[in-house]
């Protein structure tokens, strides 16, 4: 799958959910051959860490994500693995980066 395709996952999960850490693997290669791979849509795993998700289940959550990402999943995006956390979820709860490295 195109590079394009992480940048506009990255840019709509940024501008949906402003996370302190986002990483994005695109795992498409890892399921070549796979049935689900003939309709030209990659595999994605994606790690957030969001205040947006501060006291929300997970079913919401992935709601939250599905729903910024709509238009891509329609095409683009065949699958989708999520760790979706909120910031007192994650590790010792230290500030970081939106590329996932804690600030110092």
């Amino acid at each position: 799958m195109p590079e394009g395709t992480v940048a506009k996952i990255r840019e709509r999960l940024e501008r949906a959910l402003e996370p302190l850490a986002l990483r994005i693997e695109d795992e498409t290669a890892l399921h070549a051959g796979h049935e689900g791979a003939k309709s030209g849509g990659g595999h994605y795993r994606v790690h957030l860490v969001s205040p947006k998700f501060e006291g929300l289940p997970r079913v919401a959550r992935h709601r939250l994500v599905y729903d910024a990402l709509e238009d891509l999943m329609k095409r683009e995006v065949h699958a989708l693995s999520l760790v979706l956390l909120a910031p007192e979820e994650d590790g010792a709860g230290r500030s970081r980066t939106p590329e996932g490295k804690s600030k110092s």
